[in-house]
């Protein structure tokens, strides 16, 4: 099923791209949803960067999609954090499908750290919450908004607006190009941290006992993890 790009969409990503004013997202995103049909639910591709991330998204998204997780973070370093955190994302869906009943499928692109950074390194001494962010949000939803379009999904978006340190002003003026690009798949609007968000996936992250994660993920900012995990342990 695809759905019609609807005026009211089009005439949103226009603002985001054209324009520097606040959107308050999360009231977007209600006004979608009012708009989906009530007989099916639309199938949505839905990037995800780890366990604790996904935990609030999935319980807002899944009741009105038919959801698909697509893990791409070559990011993500070193190897054995990549695959730590897709392994807690993999026992969070486990738990997610025994206490909320829907099964969430997984799909997974292959691991590539070195050919990922490669146009990130020019940006390697900026702080956090600049271009090289911008630049890796921007890589990865591109992959995964190209799966989507692709693939048949009526909609993509990504979990990173529930974190505090990613800018999700920029990450959906990031969808809104991308569905410019991606003719078939329409991007869903978010954010996700808003009306308690934050504080909903906070205690599911304690209920589930998931890993929380340090730093983002990029060796760029390794060093600080490795930092914080040592002021917290006192290593």
């Amino acid at each position: 099923m695809q759905l019609k790009r609807g005026i009211d969409s089009s005439h949103l990503g226009m603002q985001c791209l054209s324009m520097n004013e606040y959107i308050n997202y999360y009231k977007e995103s209600l006004k979608e949803l009012e708009k989906l049909p009530k007989n099916k639910k639309p199938s949505l591709l839905l990037h995800a960067c780890c366990g604790p991330c996904l935990t609030f998204p999935l319980t807002f998204l899944c009741p009105h999609f038919d959801v698909t997780i697509f893990f791409n973070n070559s990011n993500i370093y070193p190897s054995e954090e990549y695959y730590r955190r897709l392994n807690e994302l993999k026992k969070f869906l486990d738990f997610f499908k025994r206490d909320y009943g829907y099964e969430v499928k997984v799909i997974e692109t292959k691991y590539d750290n070195d050919n990922y950074n490669k146009d990130l390194e020019k940006y390697a001494d900026q702080d956090e919450g600049k271009e090289r962010c911008f630049l890796c949000y921007e890589k990865r939803m591109d992959q995964a908004f190209k799966f989507a379009n692709e693939n048949g999904f009526d909609f993509f978006t990504t979990v990173m607006t529930i974190s505090r340190q990613k800018n999700s002003q920029k990450i959906n003026e990031i969808g809104a190009k991308l569905q410019k690009k991606y003719g078939n798949s329409r991007y869903f609007y978010s954010d996700f941290k808003k009306n308690k968000g934050i504080d909903i996936a906070r205690e599911m992250r304690i209920h589930y006992d998931l890993y929380q994660q340090l730093y983002c993920g990029c060796k760029f900012t390794y060093e600080k993890g490795l930092k914080k995990e040592a002021e917290k342990y006192g290593k």
